[in-house]
């Protein structure tokens, strides 16, 4: 706040002028501000001008109180607020900065809540000055979260009563209004209520805090009735509901792990967990047949998995292509496309759970005879009656496919009701059938087939992906000759955001249950605390296995899976972080052998648990004649997919831990979980965990993240940290960073290894990231959601990438990330400096832009194509 000592006030045509002189900190920006003169608090009295549109002045405000009636706008308290949500960080944040800002937007007969908004926006608004900013406005929203919470405000003496009090009282209304499940009330309230830990509270930074604010946060009646603690032990007495024994201790263990961000559950499980409809799965996966009734039969189904907060994929491959007979009605078919728009508006008039989007992705593999069509459905241009813009698409592709590719031999595309085993086989197997079908048509005897030049399809699938970011590239003959459950069936898509790899059909409908360890939050003086890292990992495996039993399921196919084959995904975010804190590049080799190292420490643990719950609860009831029960574990399915392609695949099978007591323990008691390891995108969840999603290099150093629930600064903290031990976090090294959007590898100030170590996604090589996910893909039973980064335009390139990734064994690819426009507000930037229009530049700004203008003109039209990029780095689809 600032603190005035004396002061004069001028009005002229209901403009007010104050003047006054302030004492205490004041945040002092210089007109010349350079890298070694940092953001600096001066004790010396200054004299600041405000200038204010508004009739009154400030400290003559009065401001409505919610319950009516009207008091004088209380400069001190307000400024008292600040000080006590700016403790601890007082060298990082200027607490009259923030008090400019806020009254600045205040107003008079201003309410008691946009008081309480203008205090909080007045403190994230400095976010890009400096991380600590965050945690300011997160303490603010927390005061605002805890009056609607308790029906008042509070003194700071009795808060922690009011906590453990309101704790009790939310379940007991929850319970009441129908909101929780009355099962909840068999926990001893008093007990989990002492065993809240309010200071965690402040473990959540504010684009966390106001996501669970927003969304996530149970109401009645409008009213929100929990604070973050409270949220913790709710989900974590959801997912302890059905424990036999011990119900007290298990719900105070998981809440211990999520409180902590040592482990996030997935967003339907954090929705639902401890609700009356506990619908705690994020993915489904169907198999539609080539049957009217059946295809509608899905259509519902997929409102309804969509309705409960599942994200949802669907495989169409069985349907027959365009110009097929249809024997019933004597006539032709119209192939997959005219379904396919009617699933995109049935995502379209989704909200999962009425506080996100909906989500579908359509699987067809390459053979499909309307593949071509299939490429085309996200396209701008064309017949708006065959385009699937509110759906996404992707790619099931067979090695033979990329064995013709790469030979430039040709393809020939089938319709399934005339080659109808074809999407049940894999591996060698389907490449006989195939040949066979392509003599058959040879000799006449397949009425409907086209053949092609297989690198001219396997280019306009390159071509699509680059101009609308679909289909996906995925591989079907590594997820199912790695399965761990081949002997019960066949994988005949990925999920929603490409880590989910189980079997479908029509019987079934794979589910998936996700949550994410948080890798950042196990490196303790620069390495992974093994045994920190394994307990989570165990009693993440808990919380998950229990999410099949106490599942709310939208269709009776998925119950009949999930039950069957008890599958989880337990993931990993963080990844960036944890090199962060190691101060390792994710360009250098260090940054491979980590994702090696962690991916191996991962499955151990993992395989573990799931094993030590079977000896528990027993084997999940399709175990026998799983991988699992051959004695085949993840890492040993490398050699299996060499072997079944003929071709070597260089990635390391080194192991670093003493897999002996894994495999003697899963010999003697087999697997609770037929899959146990999923790496989803963490998006949201990440978001909570303020730290970067799953395995994701860092997007951008500085940018601003557009979701549903508005538009965040989010700043690089690792990056300010190491700038001030420099100094060199200055108001000229953000306006640096701000004309680079984000990135500080042109900022030759700053010394080479921290440019280095953060580097951007874009600014790493493709094909080295591609190794990192080849040496962690090895150790997983299912998959990881893995974005593609490509900076420029470059076909080859793109070319090199998708054809590395099959070659190392990957199973799935997810979004091809391609450099566009900045989402950095460059407003603010000195025009002096940087123009009027932001595009005057420094010499060596000029000589970059010339020189990759004339590579770009130097490039063959086949390999120029527009880039896709895409406003939201992060997909919420998942997680």
């Amino acid at each position: 706040m600032i603190d005035a000592i004396g002061g004069k006030y001028i009005c002229n045509n209901r403009k007010l002028t104050i003047r006054f002189k302030v004492k205490g900190a004041q945040m002092h920006e210089q007109e010349k501000v350079g890298p070694q003169a940092p953001f600096q608090a001066q004790k010396s009295n200054q004299e600041v001008e405000v200038k204010r549109t508004s009739i009154d002045k400030v400290d003559l405000f009065t401001i409505n109180k919610m319950g009516g009636g009207s008091v004088p706008f209380n400069r001190e308290k307000v400024y008292l607020t600040l000080k006590r949500a700016c403790k601890g960080l007082e060298k990082d944040v200027v607490v009259d900065l923030v008090m400019q800002e806020v009254t600045k937007n205040l107003y008079d007969k201003a309410s008691t809540k946009e008081v309480e908004d203008a205090l909080i926006l007045g403190a994230i608004s400095f976010i890009e000055k400096d991380p600590a900013y965050s945690k300011v406005g997160a303490r603010l929203l927390i005061q605002k979260l805890s009056k609607e919470v308790f029906g008042t405000s509070i003194t700071q003496e009795t808060y922690g009563q009011h906590y453990y009090r309101s704790f009790i009282e939310c379940i007991q209304l929850g319970v009441e209004n129908d909101v929780f499940d009355k099962r909840l009330l068999e926990f001893d309230l008093e007990l989990l209520a002492s065993k809240l830990v309010i200071e965690r509270d402040d473990l959540i930074e504010y684009l966390g805090l106001f996501n669970l604010y927003e969304r996530y946060f149970s109401k009645i009646k409008g009213r929100r009735i929990e604070l973050p603690q409270m949220f913790w032990m709710r989900t974590a007495m959801g997912l302890a509901i059905l424990e036999k024994e011990n119900r007290n201790e298990w719900a105070m263990e998981f809440y211990d792990a999520m409180s902590t961000l040592r482990y996030v559950p997935s967003t339907p499980t954090l929705l639902h967990s401890g609700g009356t409809h506990p619908q705690l799965s994020s993915c489904f996966l169907t198999t539609i047949k080539d049957d009217l009734d059946h295809i509608f039969k899905c259509y519902g189904d997929n409102a309804q998995m969509a309705r409960w907060s599942g994200g949802v994929a669907n495989d169409w491959t069985p349907l027959r292509g365009t110009g097929a007979y249809i024997k019933s009605i004597k006539s032709s078919g119209q192939g997959v496309v005219p379904f396919l728009k009617v699933a995109n508006d049935v995502n379209a008039a989704i909200n999962r759970s009425g506080r996100r989007r909906g989500a579908t992705v359509a699987y067809l593999e390459t053979w499909h005879y309307d593949i071509e069509d299939f490429l085309d459905l996200r396209r701008n241009t064309g017949d708006e009656r065959r385009r699937t813009h509110d759906m996404n698409t992707a790619n099931w592709i067979p090695d033979l496919f990329m064995k013709r590719v790469m030979e430039n031999k040709d393809w020939t595309l089938f319709t399934p009701d005339e080659t109808p085993d074809l999407h049940d086989l894999f591996g060698q197997a389907f490449e006989k059938r195939y040949e066979e079908y392509e003599m058959l048509a040879a000799q006449g005897k397949i009425q409907l087939f086209k053949t092609l030049k297989a690198v001219e399809l396997w280019r306009k699938m390159l071509t699509r992906l680059f101009e609308t970011g679909h289909p996906w590239i995925t591989f079907k003959d590594p997820c199912n000759v790695r399965s761990p459950q081949d002997h019960a069936g066949v994988v005949h898509s990925s999920n929603l955001c490409t880590e989910i790899t189980l079997n479908t059909s029509e019987e079934e409908t794979a589910v998936c249950n996700l949550g994410s360890v948080n890798l950042g939050l196990h490196i303790v003086d620069g390495e992974i605390d093994q045994q920190a890292f394994g307990k989570t990992v165990k009693t993440a495996m808990r919380m998950l296995d229990n999410v099949i039993d106490i599942n709310f399921y939208p269709t009776k196919e998925g119950r009949t899976s999930n039950m069957r084959h008890r599958p989880v995904g337990l993931g990993m975010m963080g990844f960036q972080d944890a090199l962060f804190k190691m101060n390792i590049s994710f360009s250098s080799k260090e940054a491979l052998e980590f994702a090696d190292k962690t991916g191996e420490m991962f499955s151990y643990y993992a395989i573990l648990s799931s094993s030590q719950l079977a000896k528990e609860h027993g084997t999940y009831s399709s175990y026998k004649g799983s991988k699992w029960d051959r004695n085949i574990l993840p890492v040993d399915t490398l050699d299996l997919l060499e072997k079944e392609r003929g071709l070597k695949i260089n990635v390391s099978r080194t192991e670093h831990l003493d897999w002996g007591p894994v495999r003697e323990h899963v010999k003697a008691h087999g697997m609770r979980n037929s899959n146990t390891m999923a790496i989803a995108p963490t998006a949201t969840i990440s978001n909570i965990s303020g730290c970067f999603p799953c395995i994701e290099p860092i997007y951008k150093n500085l940018y601003v993240k557009a979701n549903m629930g508005g538009e965040f600064t989010v700043t690089n903290k690792y990056l300010v940290e190491d700038l001030k031990k420099e100094n060199l976090w200055s108001q000229e090294m953000l306006d640096l960073i701000k004309y680079y959007y984000g990135s500080v590898e042109k900022i030759d100030v700053i010394p080479e290894h921290l440019r280095h170590k953060y580097a951007e996604a874009f600014e790493l090589d493709p094909l080295w990231m591609v190794e990192i996910a080849a040496a962690r893909g090895k150790w997983l039973d299912q998959s990881q959601s893995y974005n593609v980064f490509v900076r420029g335009v470059s076909g080859k390139i793109l070319d090199s990438v998708y054809k590395k990734a099959w070659a190392l064994g990957l199973k799935c690819t997810y979004y091809l990330r391609s450099l566009g426009a900045s989402q950095i507000e460059k407003s603010t930037l000195d025009a002096k400096k940087f123009g009027f229009t932001q595009k005057r530049t420094y010499d060596k700004i000029n000589d970059d832009a010339a020189a990759a203008a004339k590579e770009e003109a130097a490039r063959p039209a086949s390999e120029v194509t527009s880039a896709c990029s895409l406003i939201e780095p992060d997909c919420e689809a998942c997680q």
